[in-house]
């Protein structure tokens, strides 16, 4: 394993100060999630601060573990400044792929609602007070009420955007490097193993009538499909223009 490198040491300490205060005073996740953008509770930090928000102690473990392990890589290769930049921006592209589809399911299920007659002024005020209509699921179904219901109330968190988008990076770079996940015990080279997780977050994604359907996990899919993304773009761009400067006139 690589030494741990600055930022990434920072990153670290940051996070774990963010989950001790969020477990001390959780009134904090009110103000540092990431809430819908319609959703009264949404603040327009929320998009940065919530990557260093988590859910619970394995949460941040393995998410920890993964910055450690790749950032300080990447970090070795680019610098402080290049690995920061590249790390906020994965993060920030996390949240808005999320939003993105929270917007989606949300006014797919709020046009179905307001073609069958429901105010659409009052469905927001019902669900800016926690509250919702019973005769909504008549409407919609329990999965169509479950999307409107959890696009809208449910904030995200954790780092595992700018994960993923480390992750791409990782691949870029080091596509040979042999890595493995603890119940896969066979090696398997990063340019195959990071394209294979995120076939599976797009399957999990759009498995069912959406990401928060029934039986959901919790785990918000699409952020992490939208922190690769974000890497995969970067990577892309930087390695298209990486000799301009070195070019003669």
């Amino acid at each position: 394993m690589n030494n741990i490198t600055p930022v990434v040491k920072q990153l670290l300490i940051i996070n774990i100060i963010f989950f001790i205060g969020s477990q001390l005073v959780p009134i904090a996740d009110n103000y540092f999630a990431l809430y819908y953008f319609e959703n009264p509770m949404f603040k327009f930090w929320q998009p940065l601060t919530h990557m260093f928000m988590h859910g619970g102690i394995a949460h941040i473990f393995f998410n920890m573990f993964a910055l450690f392990s790749f950032g300080s890589a990447l970090e070795h290769f680019w610098g402080g400044k290049k690995f920061l930049f590249f790390y906020i921006s994965c993060g920030l592209g996390a949240a808005l792929l999320h939003s993105g589809v929270n917007y989606y399911q949300f006014h797919s299920a709020l046009n179905i609602l307001v073609e069958n007659g429901t105010d659409k002024a009052e469905v927001f005020n019902i669900l800016a007070q926690g509250k919702y209509n019973l005769q909504w699921e008549q409407i919609l179904g329990q999965s169509g009420l479950s999307n409107l219901l959890q696009s809208y109330n449910v904030p995200a968190v954790g780092a595992s955007g700018a994960i993923y988008g480390l992750l791409v990076a990782f691949a870029f770079m080091v596509p040979n490097a042999e890595l493995s996940l603890m119940f896969i015990p066979i090696p398997i080279k990063a340019k195959y193993f990071v394209p294979g997780i995120l076939a599976i977050d797009l399957f999990l994604g759009f498995k069912g009538s959406s990401i928060f359907g029934a039986g959901s996990t919790g785990i918000a899919h699409f952020a992490h499909i939208g922190g690769a993304l974000t890497g995969f773009i970067m990577m892309w761009f930087w390695k298209k223009n990486q000799f301009n400067h070195n070019r003669w006139n």
